[in-house]
């Protein structure tokens, strides 16, 4: 089994990474905070998880432990495969998609692309117990601002801004004003984007 791959960085996107190892080119599949993590950086090493079927060999690539973790538990539940865990590990850090299971938030779940209710809701109650945030402040405090939150954060993907993205902007935005109205919070939210 691989731990780890370690090398020069020979080809880099959004979703996938090449690693030189030792004259050999391992592909992995990333999400969009690996890539963020790695981005300009030659020489990277990422964790690896390997999924192993009949018909393809895949690796995954991590920048860091509790990321890793995270995908290993999601890939857990009945109806989640890797692909989809990438996805759903691309529309949140690791922080906000902790405090996003602990909360029992399946809203903010459904607004991944291919995640629906049924999903959202099986990955809540099999990894809620699993989940323990290292932040101790939630991401939405009040029901009020969850729907102010949610609400800003599919007008600005309508927009065509990333999940990940939004939901940083967003965090900080309502972490200092938690009564922030929706038009609001979208206006200063594209000012700082």
């Amino acid at each position: 089994m691989i731990e780890y791959v370690k090398g020069s960085v020979a080809r880099l996107s959004p979703t996938e990474a090449v690693v030189d190892t030792g004259g050999v080119g391992y592909l992995l599949k990333i999400s969009v905070n690996t890539f963020g993590a790695i981005e300009n950086r030659p020489e990277v090493q990422l964790l690896v998880h390997e999924v192993i079927r009949e018909d393809a060999w895949t690796l995954y690539g991590f920048a860091g432990e509790r990321e890793r973790a995270l995908f290993r538990l999601l890939i857990g539940v009945s109806g989640v495969g890797a692909g989809t865990a990438i996805v759903i590990l691309s529309g949140f850090t690791v922080e906000e998609l902790e405090q996003v299971i602990a909360g029992g938030d399946t809203r903010a779940l459904k607004n991944v692309k291919g995640i629906g209710a049924k999903t959202a809701e099986r990955i809540i109650v099999d990894l809620r117990d699993k989940i323990k945030p290292t932040d101790s402040t939630l991401i939405l405090r009040t029901p009020a601002s969850a729907e102010a939150f949610e609400e800003a954060s599919a007008a600005l993907v309508m927009l065509g801004y990333t999940p990940a993205q939004t939901r940083k902007v967003l965090k900080k935005l309502f972490d200092e004003s938690p009564a922030m109205r929706v038009e609001e919070a979208i206006r200063k939210a594209l000012a700082m984007m």
